[in-house]
């Protein structure tokens, strides 16, 4: 993906607002835009869903196989997750191959599914050491206005929660549902100058010089963390963007679909 340069002026601008106390588009700085949840939206997959923040609209497809498990996981199903960002999406997106932002979109979101223990991939082992279920998580940017990673995020966990194991194609039993546990919620935050924004629009992603994106469980419990951008936070900003998020995430979580 190509910088996207912000004009100096829109630079000034949006500083002078933040610096004021409010964002470009009027949000306050620890709320998210208008978030916008369909499920169902892939007749062919086992399990999707489509998230929007303002005009940030991801669409994620559910697809599942048999295969063989890791060497070193014999007793468990295999996740892989794949994050791509078509032209037709945003002037800043390049076609051919994958390219650094679609690779740390997808482990970002990967990160966040793994280590809150999302699916039990136990429950998805056929055979152990012999044959598992395969899920891949295929993720589609639509159009893009900025935080890739939440909206992609909560269009995986909606997706997955509504996705159902095809037994019967297979001839291996009866479908049964995507065994989940819980709904993790990633909350992503800019550094612009001193401040920190919550869910920030392509503007302020533009002139950021850090991200980060914290993943929270039921309990406001980190399960995933990861710093993006070259700019460093204090350990007191680590803190204000922990504090920050465990306000957002359960507004988020409110808005799942049951």
């Amino acid at each position: 993906m190509s910088q996207d340069i912000v004009s100096d002026i829109k630079r000034d601008y949006i500083m002078r607002l933040l610096n004021a106390g409010t964002r470009i588009d009027n949000r306050k700085f620890d709320e998210t835009r208008e978030v916008h949840i369909e499920t169902g939206v892939i007749g062919t997959a086992e399990g999707s869903a489509r998230v929007r923040f303002g005009r940030t609209d991801v669409m994620v497809g559910i697809k599942m196989d048999v295969g063989e498990p890791y060497p070193d996981t014999p007793n468990t199903g295999v996740m892989t997750t794949n994050a791509e960002l078509v032209p037709m999406a945003s002037p800043t997106f390049e076609s051919g191959p994958r390219n650094p932002v679609s690779i740390e979109v997808a482990r970002v979101i990967d990160r966040g599914i793994r280590e809150s223990k999302l699916i039990d991939l136990e429950k998805l082992v056929i055979t152990p050491g012999e044959k598992v279920w395969v899920i891949f998580i295929d993720i589609h940017v639509l159009d893009y206005d900025g935080n890739i990673f939440d909206v992609g995020s909560l269009a995986a966990l909606t997706a997955l929660r509504t996705a159902v194991v095809p037994a019967s194609r297979f001839e291996l039993g009866e479908d049964f549902p995507m065994p989940v546990n819980g709904t993790p919620v990633m909350v992503t935050m800019a550094k612009v100058g001193s401040h920190l924004l919550v869910d920030p629009n392509l503007d302020e992603e533009g002139i950021a010089e850090g991200r980060i994106s914290i993943c929270l469980d039921e309990n406001n419990h980190i399960r995933a963390m990861q710093k993006g951008l070259v700019g460093a936070f204090t350990r007191e900003e680590v803190m204000k963007a922990l504090d920050l998020a465990k306000g957002v995430a359960p507004k988020v979580r409110s808005q799942i679909p049951p």
